[in-house]
């Protein structure tokens, strides 16, 4: 196949590059790993897939059977004022982009979103049919993206995802460390709950799906939620590190965007067509842990 990955460059975009170069995720082996790829690397230093001209050049040209995309643009303050249209372009015209082009070459459509497209408000785990409610610009960028994939590309599959983190680049798992080592404690918020995912988990999903046509949204976490303060406590136990972790309210940490008090999500669509193969979230932080050597 010929597979095109965007935002391949951050965490998400480059554990898949690692993954076809190894030929095996730490979950498996997914069936397009199985066989002979011609894989595409692109971020936003080569070209923005805002730029719809640019985009078709490129899917045309290279014979796309399977897009991924990992980009967007997830600084969720920033958003709210002067990223504002920077966030648009990402998350919103770059997937409409890539959703006409690959309808114009028949390509399948592999697009990561977020639990923000979700109010956030919740006391169960969000299903894949729930009513979609952003409370921030990055969260309505990101279902206006949405949007676009179902309107204009037919053989689409949108997943959503949470509290990433990952072997490569920034994330929450590698700060708190950070900061646990440096200051020998740390105070995090016990008032908001989600679902923590390792890049390796989504990354071995999003492949699996290149080969399927079980079209349709998903929802793709760790399985099992906690808050950021339990999150925590867990990263610094399994980094065998000194230091307390203390609770505190959103309150005490004031922000420009309204985060989400609940978002989990439930994998329902996974577990009723390709399968649910997310791990536990304990379970794939501690898998992290023991695999991480640091940048």
């Amino acid at each position: 196949m010929n597979i095109l990955v965007t935002g391949a460059k951050g965490q998400l975009g480059t554990e898949i590059r690692k993954c076809f170069e190894r030929g095996y995720t730490e979950l498996g082996v997914p069936e397009v790993l199985k066989q002979e790829n011609y894989v595409r690397y692109i971020d936003i230093d080569e070209f923005d897939i805002a730029d719809l001209g640019a985009l078709r050049s490129v899917l045309g040209e290279g014979n796309f059977d399977a897009v991924i995309n990992c980009a967007a643009y997830t600084n969720v303050n920033m958003a709210e004022g002067e990223g504002k249209d920077v966030a648009f372009k990402a998350n919103a015209i770059g997937p409409r982009n890539l959703a006409i082009a690959c309808e114009e070459i028949g390509a399948r459509l592999i697009h990561v979103s977020t639990d923000y497209v979700f109010a956030g408000d919740g006391t169960r785990p969000y299903v894949e049919y729930d009513v979609c409610n952003p409370q921030s610009v990055y969260g309505a960028t990101k279902y206006l993206g949405e949007e676009y994939v179902k309107q204009f590309c037919s053989k689409y599959f949108i997943v959503r995802t949470s509290w990433l983190y990952g072997y490569y680049g920034k994330n929450f798992v590698k700060t708190m460390m950070s900061i646990a080592r440096e200051r020998g404690a740390c105070k995090v918020v016990c008032d908001q709950r989600g679902n923590p995912t390792n890049a390796c988990d989504l990354a071995h999903h999003l492949l699996k799906l290149v080969t399927s046509e079980e079209y349709g949204i998903y929802h793709g976490t760790g399985n099992g939620e906690c808050s950021w303060f339990e999150f925590t406590q867990k990263i610094v136990e399994l980094a065998g590190i000194k230091a307390e972790v203390s609770p505190c309210t959103s309150d005490e940490f004031p922000s420009p965007v309204k985060r989400p008090s609940y978002s989990s999500l439930d994998n329902c669509m996974f577990r009723c067509t390709v399968g649910d193969e997310f791990r536990a979230w304990q379970d794939a932080l501690k898998c992290f842990m023991e695999n991480y050597k640091g940048e």
